[in-house]
């Protein structure tokens, strides 16, 4: 297999991981919801739980650089989800 085939494989293979793993979550939110806990507060589980396994996985260092531009794409709309695209 070529190299840019295995990288299209690869790719693909990470795009639908992504999107199971994104059902996985939203499931799960929605049974949390539904038995009764507040959206805000699993809000701010769900960050905390994502950014200390990050921490445990690659250090403090990499994930304060990588988080380093959140406010940004915050404010550019990336995690709006009903914004209106012109």
């Amino acid at each position: 297999m070529s190299s840019q085939l295995s990288s299209i494989t690869d790719q693909k293979k990470i795009r639908k991981d992504k999107q199971a793993a994104l059902r996985y979550l939203l499931d799960a939110w929605e049974e949390a919801v539904y038995d009764g806990v507040d959206p805000d507060v699993l809000s701010s589980a769900a960050i905390f739980t994502a950014l200390s396994d990050m921490v445990a996985t690659y250090g403090e260092d990499a994930v304060a650089e990588m988080t380093d531009g959140l406010s940004q794409r915050i404010k550019n709309g990336e995690f709006t989800i009903d914004r209106i695209l012109q």
